[in-house]
């Protein structure tokens, strides 16, 4: 990819991503610039990746041909009215806000400009991310498919419309809160049952990454998988019978449910 892609805020999700592009090749340090106040986390991204950076968020504005906004919702007003009328005229800006609708960003900017609404979740840190995109109807095809290519560079990626990314907020964006919350009631049993805390979580966590494995990579239903386990009279279905009377299924579809609210409350 021949564009220089900027970033402004240069984060743990800003990390994740350069990384991401540089290893899988898709764009030169040489390329790649980024913006931030903190110094210290310019430093370390220079450092770590060979690339640009400025203290000047002007500087990346002028110089993208993708510009990503990797900073916190409430700071997206700010920044975008600091560098609106310093960014190239085909820019494509990227969003990874949540709650921050496509119009929303084209009101900040004060034209029609080429956006791409993206939500991505943490595990994109370790590789395994997933994203989902809703570009503006100005978003050419080729360059829907460059920005899935950055996201897909640490992840998966889908292009979803814009009225389902409250509900990707829910099911991806949010959720690794959730899975780390069941990691961590599953290795407080174990220690209850005598386990050493270190190897609970190793073991809790492994199920919970092989059980995700299974389900992408065999495509078969998650309940045929969880039958599977389930033995006649055996200890699984004990314990499932138990998560069933305690309703873990309808816990997890209420807290979503409201995580979903909240997000389409935040997009008004």
């Amino acid at each position: 990819m021949n564009k220089v892609i900027g970033f402004i805020g240069c984060g743990n999700m800003g990390g994740a991503m350069i990384g991401g592009i540089i290893k899988a090749g898709l764009s030169s340090p040489d390329n790649i610039m980024v913006g931030d106040l903190n110094e210290k986390n310019l430093e370390a991204c220079a450092e770590k990746y060979g690339i640009k950076t400025t203290t000047d968020n002007n500087d990346v504005a002028r110089a993208s041909d993708i510009l990503i906004l990797s900073i916190k919702p409430n700071l997206y007003p700010v920044i975008i009215e600091q560098i609106k009328d310093k960014v190239k005229e085909n820019v494509i800006i990227v969003t990874i806000a949540a709650g921050k609708a496509i119009s929303g960003t084209e009101e900040a900017f004060g034209r029609k400009l080429k956006v791409v609404r993206v939500m991505p979740n943490t595990p994109a840190l370790v590789g395994e991310g997933m994203a989902a995109l809703c570009p503006n109807e100005v978003v050419t095809k080729e360059e829907i498919g460059e920005i899935v290519s950055i996201f897909e560079s640490f992840g998966k990626a889908e292009i979803v419309p814009e009225k389902l990314m409250d509900a990707v907020t829910s099911v991806s964006g949010s959720s690794p809160a959730y899975v780390y919350m069941f990691i961590e009631a599953m290795a407080d049993a174990a220690v209850l049952d005598g386990m050493p805390r270190a190897q609970a979580y190793k073991f809790a966590a492994q199920s919970v990454l092989g059980s995700a494995k299974m389900v992408l990579e065999t495509g078969m239903h998650p309940g045929a998988l969880k039958d599977m386990v389930c033995s006649p009279g055996g200890t699984t279905i004990e314990a499932v019978e138990v998560l069933e009377e305690k309703g873990l299924r309808a816990a997890v579809m209420a807290a979503m449910k409201s995580c979903t609210k909240k997000s389409k409350e935040m997009s008004k």
